[in-house]
């Protein structure tokens, strides 16, 4: 039996390669103001400067920019988060600068479909569908599918716990995948916004809700209102608990270029040193259970 990633509940108290133009190689910010339905962030001014010469290529990087810890928009404009330093940092090991593009998360993967963008990173997991219909990278962060549930007369501990239950998830989401698997056991509510499927939850109209750990967990401590629990359900060597750059299929350049890229930075560290510089240094499996400050 595989082993969880997260044995106990989490209890927290809310208390080159493409269409880039490599004439005019400058890393920027997007050109859209920030979602109002995130939780209230860090606000800084972005002091990244790449170190690349002015003749590397400049890759087009669509991002949602509202979903914090993976990428959103500081009080400047300029792209924060995870994914944001990850790209960067995949860009000035293989040689090629990074221009953000806010998407919508459907119109994200449209726009590398089209061409339109290089490639797209925001918190985007491993589905078998989307392998066959994009090309992915290697994955370079682990993002278990997790339970949120307010703290009371609930206990769960997996997803057999959630039958009978009203569940929100965003759509298009793995999360979402799987409520649909489980067909009319649950009530399913999607979202187009993780932070309106959020408000559901707070305000009742759902039992439950399903996402992203790093992305519950940002919410969560953003939103000191209410205590909640959190219960990840996919085991370390899920496909579906991976992260994964999105790129367009048959693009074998670009693709091998990521992937060459992961792998250094892995072997570095780089992926785990963004992780705890967002999220902080994760507890062992018997440590699980805190109280956030």
């Amino acid at each position: 039996m595989k082993q969880l990633y997260r044995v106990l509940p989490i209890v927290l108290s809310v208390g080159l390669f493409g269409c880039g133009n490599s004439n005019n190689a400058t890393t920027t910010a997007t050109q859209e103001s920030a979602n109002t339905n995130s939780p209230a962030v860090t606000e800084s001014k972005d002091t990244f400067v790449s170190k690349l010469p002015d003749t590397a290529p400049t890759l087009k990087v669509a991002m949602t920019g509202d979903l914090p810890p993976f990428s959103f928009q500081d009080d400047y404009g300029n792209m924060q988060g995870t994914d944001v330093d990850s790209v960067r940092a995949l860009g000035e090991e293989q040689g090629f600068k990074v221009e953000f593009y806010k998407e919508t998360w459907q119109d994200m993967f449209d726009s590398v479909e089209s061409g339109d963008r290089d490639l797209a990173i925001s918190g985007i997991s491993y589905k078998d569908d989307r392998n066959v219909k994009y090309g992915l990278s290697k994955p370079y962060f682990f993002n278990p599918a997790t339970i949120m549930y307010l703290k009371g007369d609930l206990n769960i501990k997996g997803l057999e716990d959630i039958k009978g239950m009203k569940v929100g998830t965003l759509e298009g989401s793995k999360e979402e995948d799987t409520l649909k698997e489980m067909g009319s056991s649950v009530e399913l509510f999607s979202r187009s916004t993780i932070f309106l499927a959020y408000e559901d939850l707070i305000q009742g109209k759902t039992d439950v809700l399903l996402y992203d750990l790093p992305v519950l967990q940002h919410i969560v401590k953003a939103r000191p209102e209410h205590e909640v629990v959190l219960v990840p359900y996919e085991a370390a060597d899920a496909p579906s608990a991976q992260q994964v750059v999105l790129m367009a299929k048959g693009n074998t350049e670009l693709i091998n270029t990521v992937n060459e890229g992961i792998a250094k930075l892995k072997e570095k560290g780089t992926f785990k040193e963004i992780e705890e510089k967002w999220l902080g240094v994760t507890k062992p499996a018997a440590e699980t259970t805190e109280q956030a400050n």
